[in-house]
């Protein structure tokens, strides 16, 4: 469980930092956006592939 909490921890830690540069981390070519008029609709298509590989890696890493 120390494991778990400390790697999230840095996780999100790394997360805000690189907001904080201004990496655009969630708005990926492939995720689909759809403005009229006073309607907006996103789909983060690939995003939300990103991170699911991502999170795979990472509790693959865990389990050993």
């Amino acid at each position: 469980m120390g494991k778990l909490l400390l790697v999230l921890g840095l996780a999100t830690a790394a997360l805000g930092a690189l907001i904080m540069l201004g990496l655009p981390l969630f708005r990926l070519p492939g995720d689909f956006s759809v403005r009229r008029g006073n309607f907006s609709f996103y789909v983060p298509l690939v995003t939300s592939i990103v991170l699911s590989i991502l999170l795979t890696l990472l509790m693959s890493f865990l389990r050993r």
